[in-house]
């Protein structure tokens, strides 16, 4: 896989490009942070954002998608382009780079927080927390950082209208579903407004929450579906992973090759690499790694040793980075922690905002999931390597499964997507309100539907331009100018 770097020791200090004093920050009264919002209103009047024109020198889609592939696994990006061919859905799923493009170009209320950057419906789901209470949550953060809330706001937004289309809803429910969501997300941020400080970081959505908001809009029978999909994601987690992924071979477990998706870590060595090499170079990526958690946490990491690892696709936008699964055991052979380590390239957010402050990518990540989530993986951390190619690139380490469950987009009727809606917009503005002036940003969006109807119209106008943007890559593969693997 790779081996750890000096860089890699100097960026697990958490260090930034710049090591001057801390900055200083002004403290305004709530009364000047209104005024902000207010202002912002005046220089972006809301109903600005419902409009949707591409730029007469817009870049062309597949070639953005070819720039970004340039850096991935070569033998990936076929497979990758072949997921995103499924549908206009999957396809918008895949383009984060295209959409930060297109957002670049739209209004701004020049009001900012830590954003996702890639806040899609997909992208939410529940998982475990801390103390073993299951949350529901933002889960993928692989393009964070701090920006514009409303581009969050809008790519959210967007998604729900194209998955609208993909379930084959009318206009008008479409249309509902977005006002639904974004009135949701402008209502909690009055809410988180007129919070105390610690009331806000305190905040988040635990399961029975969302069962409570999803009562009154689905049937018994939908009720129980969702409940089983819940107890189900109680299941996912290492242990779970140990047995499927898992076999036997004389006597030790390694995982089980299931090339290109899950391809063992001896198989990928450069050739004539021993297994005894590639294992003390893994010890040594766990042991920089482990700096970078909690001090409590590094102990428990310590008590598991190293067995097996894996490189493993994920995902739709993610496929061809590098990312591994890694095997390891504790008091015996029925006691795995299975951590996934996946690789953090460069936000597609920065060429539009600025370059991150985090010299490291994946310490990028991980500072802003902590600051973005209610709760975070106990082995959430980071590291830097150099792998077989001799290139250095940077990593955020995590558990591969704890419980962690999404939603059932596919089979999803008006109701569920619409009270689905309005749980996504409500954890987005506890989101954005631990990091950015949710005060300003309240009265930024104030108290009648103008944003939530200009952002309906933006969605229904991008959903457009998404089909127009996922036609372009059928062509493309038609044509020959891209290869596409589909099925997998």
């Amino acid at each position: 896989m790779s081996t750890v770097s000096t860089e890699a020791q100097t960026a697990t200090t958490g260090r930034t490009r710049e090591d001057g004093p801390a900055r200083q920050v002004a403290h305004l009264t709530a009364e000047e942070r209104a005024a902000r919002g207010r202002a912002a209103r005046n220089e972006t009047p809301r109903s600005s954002h419902g409009r949707w024109q591409p730029a007469t020198d817009r870049p062309d889609p597949v070639s953005l998608l070819q720039e970004q592939a340039t850096s991935r696994v070569a033998e990936l990006v076929p497979l990758r382009y072949g997921r995103m061919l499924v549908s206009p859905f999957t396809f918008y799923r895949g383009a984060a780079l295209i959409m930060a493009n297109d957002l670049s170009a739209t209004p701004r209320s020049g009001l900012t927080s830590q954003i996702c950057g890639d806040a899609h419906l997909s992208n939410f789901g529940v998982f475990a927390s801390p103390e073993r209470r299951l949350m529901f949550d933002m889960n993928d953060f692989d393009e964070t950082l701090p920006g514009p809330w409303e581009w969050d706001v809008k790519r959210l937004a967007a998604s729900f209208e194209i998955a609208g289309r993909d379930r084959g809803f009318a206009a008008a429910d479409r249309r509902a579903v977005v006002t639904a969501g974004v009135a949701e997300y402008r209502t909690r941020m009055q809410l988180f407004a007129a919070a105390r400080n610690l009331d806000v970081w305190y905040a988040h959505i635990e399961v029975e929450q969302v069962f409570e908001a999803l009562k009154s809009t689905i049937t018994k029978k939908q009720q129980a579906k969702a409940e089983a999909n819940v107890a189900k994601a109680r299941t996912r987690d290492s242990m779970q992973a140990f047995s499927k992924l898992t076999h036997e071979v004389d006597g030790q477990r390694r995982i089980v090759a299931d090339p290109p998706l899950v391809v063992p870590i001896e198989d990928l060595a450069a050739a004539g690499a021993a297994r005894e090499d590639l294992a003390g170079e893994l010890h040594g990526l766990i042991r920089s790694y482990r700096q970078t958690l909690e001090t409590d946490r590094r102990e428990l990491l310590e008590s598991f040793d190293y067995v097996h690892a894996a490189r493993k696709v994920v995902g739709v936008g993610s496929v061809g980075t590098r990312a591994w699964i890694i095997l390891l055991l504790g008091r015996d052979g029925q006691d795995p922690l299975f951590l996934q380590a996946k690789e953090a390239q460069e936000s597609v957010l920065e060429r539009f905002v600025g370059r991150s402050t985090y010299a490291n990518h994946g310490q990028r990540v991980v500072a802003g999931q902590r600051l973005m989530q209610a709760a975070s993986d106990i082995f959430l951390g980071w590291q830097r390597v150099t792998g077989f190619d001799g290139q250095a690139r940077d990593f955020y380490i995590r558990q591969l499964r704890d419980w962690k469950g999404s939603a059932d987009v596919d089979h999803m009727p008006v109701s569920v997507m619409t009270a689905y809606a309005r749980v996504c917009g409500a954890t987005l503005a506890r989101a954005h309100a631990r990091s950015g002036d949710r005060i300003a940003i309240a009265s930024y969006l104030g108290t009648s539907d103008a944003f939530d109807r200009a952002i309906a119209d933006f969605s229904a106008a991008y959903a457009d331009q998404n089909e127009r943007d996922y036609q372009a890559l059928v062509d493309a593969v038609g044509s020959g100018r891209l290869e596409a693997q589909t099925g997998m």
